[in-house]
């Protein structure tokens, strides 16, 4: 049996989600899933205050009662904590895997580059909640477990890693960002204007560079502006890979969705638990 805490690293979960994933994996015996009462926590926009979301991560990920720690819901507030987090996990924390997206990719880049457990971009415990939310919950399970049914199709022999591309601009530069270079890296987006994208892509290719390559996952919900930009996300892709010499791979099976596939982080992730 796989025993996986959830925690909340940026903003609350609401309790019908957790009851939904709990109704959703009743009677099954390999899979046990604890949701942390910070979870529901709630302090302006954040799923209680900064000390509360950074202990109740840390008690997570350092209780070797548990296997796995899996992000309940995305919002921003991971970058707020992630680096004394890193610095108070332990040999348990080491040995687990994480999983989540969204604003959480801050903490899954400080957990790579640390070299701190088995870490994907994949689906929240509260994408229980969206269209075909059950399948992703199923998804993410499945990887926990050790399955490479829900890993994105486009996985080869290098190693990955994804990220929503607002989170991954803001965390280029900083002292929580992984190493990339080689890698094949997938970026989705939501809810952001097509020239905001290509404000995004201006500045994160240039710290891209020495990359294998970026695949663009789905850019969603994309606003109506006052005037149109011109140009889709997939052109705005290939201009600033272009303008950095970074190779362009194509599209990439990610996004703020219920259909998001998993990208384990390097090739380590991607074998089956021990």
């Amino acid at each position: 049996m796989v025993k996986i805490a959830i925690c909340a690293p940026g903003k609350p979960l609401k309790r019908a989600r957790a009851d939904a994933v709990l109704a959703h994996v009743a009677g099954r015996e390999d899979i046990e899933l604890h949701f942390h009462d910070q979870c529901f926590a709630v302090e302006g926009h954040f799923a209680g205050p900064d000390e509360v979301r950074l202990a109740a991560l840390v008690e997570c990920a350092n209780d070797p009662a548990f296997d796995a720690v899996w992000f309940a819901m995305g919002g921003y507030g991971s970058n707020r904590i992630a680096a004394q987090a890193i610095a108070a996990m332990d040999e348990h924390a080491r040995a687990k895997s994480y999983l989540g997206y969204s604003d959480t990719g801050s903490l899954l880049g400080a957990l790579y580059r640390h070299g701190i457990g088995r870490v994907a971009h994949g689906p929240l415990a509260g994408d229980i909640r969206r269209e075909g939310g059950e399948a992703a919950i199923d998804r993410a399970l499945g990887w926990f477990l050790g399955a490479d049914d829900g890993l994105e199709p486009h996985l080869d022999d290098r190693p990955a890693a994804a990220f929503n591309l607002t989170t991954l601009t803001m965390l280029v530069g900083t002292d929580l960002a992984p190493d990339l270079a080689g890698h094949v890296v997938m970026v989705e987006e939501v809810a952001e204007h097509l020239y905001a994208v290509d404000r995004l892509f201006f500045h994160v290719t240039q710290h891209l560079r020495g990359i294998a390559g970026l695949r663009l996952g789905r850019v969603s919900d994309v606003p109506e502006n006052d005037r149109p930009f011109g140009t889709d996300e997939v052109a705005i892709a290939r201009y600033w890979c272009d303008r950095s010499g970074i190779p362009y791979l194509g599209r990439a099976d990610i996004g703020h969705d219920a259909a998001n596939r998993i990208v384990p982080f390097g090739l380590e992730a991607r074998r089956p638990r021990a």
